[in-house]
C-alpha cells in the first residue's frame, strides 16, 4: 500500500493539466507534498493557508510594492504551502527577480503558466484525484482491518502482526518490550537489531517514550523510529513501531496504519493475560495448598508448577509477599485497579527476570512463590538480588504511575530446597512485613534471614509477654518520659547503637554534650549504674526491640 495520502509536486506536473506550466523556481522543493489546492488573490493568506495548500493566483499580488509582494510570499513560505501557481498574461507578464531568488532560497516551488488557463479546471483535477486517494486507502485500510482481525483470532502470535504491517507499509516495523523479547520483522541480526533496542531502552529510562501518544525519535540524521504504545489495563505493556529512513514525512496514512497494528498487539496482549489469568486459578490453588502443608508429593508438585526433574543440583524456593497499602482517601474502584495492575504487572516482571513462579492475590497482598536452579555456591545470594531487583523496579513504577498514593511492603521467607517446605516461608514473609511497618532502621529489608534478632522477638506465641517484658525493664524510663518528656528510651537506644561514645550519641542525637550528660545520670538513677554490663545491657537491648514493634 502507498502509506501517502498526497502527492508531491515533481507528480503535480507530470498532470496533463500542467503540460504548459513551467518551474520558475523552487526546483530543489519538488518533493513537497500536495494535500489540497485553492485559489487565493487576497493578500492576508496566512489565516487561509493550511500545510500542503497549492495556492493559484493571478498575480494580483505582485502588482504590490517589493515589500508586500515579499511579504506575500513569506507567508506563503512561512504556513509551509506547498507551492504557488501563477497565471501569466493576464495580471502580469513577469515575475520579478527577488521572488524568484527568495522561492529558490527556501526550495518553494512557483510555477507559472504562459497561457491563461481555468483554475477550476485544475482545482477539480487535483481534487479529484486526491479524493480517489483518500478513498482507495480506506478501502485497503479496511481490508487491512479485517486481516488484523482474523489474525487476533487465528493466533496469539504478534510477529504475525508485524509480518502484516510490514507487507503493508514496506517498512521495517518492530515489538519493544523492556518486559519481553523485542521482535523485529524483517528478522535481524543481533548486530543490527541491538542497537535499536539499546536507543529505545534509554529513551524508556529517559521517559522520553509517551505512554499515551505516538512518540518520533531521530535516532541520527538518516534514521527515525516512530513508535506508539501498546496500552491495556491502563498499563504501557509494549510499544509497535516503524524504522524510516532518510528524513521522511510522517504521514497521516502511515500513523492510521500504526494505530490499527497496536490496537491488534493489545488485543492480543489482552487475550494472552486473560490466558495467564485463567492459568493463575490453577496457582491460587496450588500456592492455597502450600501454605496449608497440602503437599504430599515433590515430584507432582514440581510438576503442578512446570518444573522438570533435575539430574544434577536442586531448585531453591523462595515464598514471597508483597502488601499493598492505599492512602485513607482512595476510592475502592481505585483501589481494586491499582491491585489488578500491580498484578499483572509483577507477572511481567517475573517473566522479564526469568523466575519460574505461581502468584495469588487475596485482598490487598500478592503472593507469590519463585523458583530457579541452584547452579552455584553464590546462587542464594543471586536469586536473592534478583528479587530485590523484582522489588525495586515495582517499587519504581508505583511511584511513578501511583505517586504518595500507594506503599507497596514486601518480604521475602528463607530460601527452601523444596516446595513442600515453602508454607513456613509465608509466615516468615509476614514477619518481615510487620518488623519493615514497625522498625523504621528495617523498612528497607525484605528477608527473613536478615531480621536477626527480630526473629526471636516476632516468633513469641503472645504479644503480653513481650509488653510485660519491656515494662519490667523500661517501665521507670517510660514513665518519668511521659511525665517530664525527656527522651530518655531514644537516648538510650542511641548510646547503645553508637556503643557508648558519648560524642557520637549527642550528633546522633543532635544535642549538646552536657544535654546528653544529664540524661546519662538520669538513665543511670532509673535503672542503676550497672545498666551497661553485659547481661543487663543484654536484657535492655532487647526490651528496646521489642518496644519498637508494639
Amino acid at each position: 500500500m502507498d502509506t501517502s495520502l498526497k502527492f508531491d509536486i515533481g507528480q503535480l506536473l507530470a498532470r496533463p493539466i500542467f503540460r504548459s506550466a513551467k518551474l520558475a523556481a523552487g526546483r530543489e522543493g519538488m518533493h513537497r507534498p500536495v494535500g489540497w489546492v485553492h485559489v487565493l488573490e487576497i493578500t492576508n493568506v496566512a489565516p487561509f493557508v493550511s500545510p500542503n495548500d497549492l495556492i493559484l493566483t493571478t498575480g494580483l499580488w505582485l502588482k504590490q510594492n517589493e515589500q508586500d509582494r515579499f511579504a506575500y510570499m513569506k507567508q506563503l513560505i512561512d504556513q509551509h504551502a506547498a507551492g504557488l501557481c501563477i497565471e501569466m498574461k493576464t495580471t502580469v507578464d513577469a515575475i520579478p527577480k527577488e521572488i524568484v531568488e527568495l522561492a529558490d532560497q527556501h526550495q518553494f516551488p512557483l510555477i507559472v503558466f504562459e497561457q491563461p488557463v481555468r483554475f477550476v479546471e485544475i482545482t477539480q483535477d487535483i481534487h479529484a484525484l486526491l479524493i480517489n486517494r483518500q478513498h482507495q486507502f480506506l478501502k485497503e485500510l479496511e481490508v487491512y482491518s479485517r486481516k488484523l482481525q482474523r489474525l487476533t483470532i487465528e493466533s496469539t502470535g504478534i510477529a504475525q502482526i508485524l509480518r502484516a504491517f510490514h507487507e503493508q507499509t514496506g517498512r521495517q516495523v518492530l515489538y519493544f518490550s523492556s518486559l519481553d523479547h523485542s521482535i523485529f520483522y524483517p528478522a535481524l541480526t543481533t548486530k543490527a537489531s541491538s542497537p535499536i533496542s539499546g536507543f529505545l531502552q534509554r529513551q524508556m529510562d529517559a521517559k522520553a517514550l509517551s505512554a499515551k501518544d505516538v512518540s518520533m525519535l531521530p535516532m541520527n540524521a538518516q534514521q527515525l523510529l516512530v513508535v506508539q504504545p501498546v496500552i491495556c489495563f491502563g498499563q504501557t505493556f509494549s510499544y509497535v513501531g516503524v524504522l524510516l529512513h532518510n528524513k521522511p514525512e510522517i504521514t497521516e496514512s502511515l500513523t492510521l496504519l500504526l494505530d490499527y497494528t497496536t490496537k491488534a498487539v493489545a488485543a492480543i496482549t489482552l487475550r494472552t493475560e486473560f490466558l495467564e489469568e485463567k492459568l493463575s486459578r490453577d496457582h491460587n490453588e496450588f500456592i492455597l495448598d502450600i501454605m496449608n502443608n497440602r503437599i504430599e508429593n515433590e515430584d507432582q508438585a514440581l510438576s503442578r508448577m512446570g518444573l522438570r526433574q533435575l539430574s544434577k543440583g536442586e531448585y531453591l524456593f523462595a515464598g514471597g509477599i508483597i502488601e499493598i497499602q492505599h492512602t485513607a482517601d482512595s476510592e475502592p474502584i481505585t483501589i481494586e485497579a491499582d491491585k489488578q495492575d500491580l498484578l499483572i504487572l509483577v507477572r511481567q516482571l517475573l517473566k522479564k527476570l526469568g523466575l519460574n513462579s505461581l502468584v495469588m492475590m487475596q485482598n490487598n497482598r500478592i503472593y507469590t512463590l519463585c523458583a530457579r536452579e541452584a547452579l552455584h555456591m553464590d546462587s542464594p545470594s543471586n536469586f536473592q538480588a534478583t528479587l530485590l531487583r523484582l522489588i525495586e523496579e515495582l517499587r519504581e513504577s508505583t511511584r511513578e504511575q501511583h505517586s504518595s498514593s500507594l506503599k507497596l511492603y514486601a518480604g521475602f521467607g528463607k530460601l527452601r530446597a523444596q516446595i513442600s517446605e515453602s508454607a513456613r516461608s509465608y509466615e516468615e514473609a509476614q514477619q518481615v512485613i510487620d518488623v519493615a511497618r514497625s522498625v523504621p532502621a528495617y523498612e528497607g529489608c525484605m528477608f527473613y534471614d536478615r531480621l536477626g534478632v527480630y526473629q526471636l522477638l516476632k516468633a513469641v506465641p503472645k504479644l503480653s509477654f513481650l509488653a510485660a517484658y519491656v515494662e519490667d525493664h523500661l517501665g521507670a524510663l517510660l514513665a518519668y518520659d511521659r511525665e517530664h518528656h525527656l527522651q530518655l528510651i531514644e537516648t538510650l537506644d542511641a548510646y547503645f547503637a553508637c556503643m557508648g561514645s558519648k560524642q557520637e550519641t549527642a550528633a546522633r542525637l543532635h544535642i549538646h554534650r552536657q544535654t546528653l550528660y544529664n540524661r546519662l545520670d538520669k538513665l543511670a538513677m532509673l535503672l542503676g549504674e550497672d545498666f551497661l554490663e553485659t547481661d543487663k545491657r543484654r536484657c535492655l537491648e532487647m526490651a528496646l526491640m521489642a518496644y519498637k514493634l508494639k
